[in-house]
């Protein structure tokens, strides 16, 4: 029982990674290290910064 808790936790882990759920924590955790004066934004902001950069800088996107 314990091997399917392990799998079951390692497959959540994978899903959350390539979805980017775990990209606010790991921007939270940087600000607070690098830049302890800065306000911490909220998810939702932070996500609609992300999404507003993504679309003024595409990058190598094709559309």
């Amino acid at each position: 029982m314990e091997s399917v808790r392990r799998a079951w936790r390692a497959l959540a882990w994978y899903v959350k990674g390539v979805l980017g759920e775990s990209d606010y924590q790991r921007y939270v955790a940087h600000l607070r290290r690098h830049h302890p004066s800065a306000p911490v934004p909220s998810v939702s902001e932070y996500w609609r910064a992300r999404y507003a950069d993504q679309d003024a800088n595409p990058g190598a996107r094709c559309c």
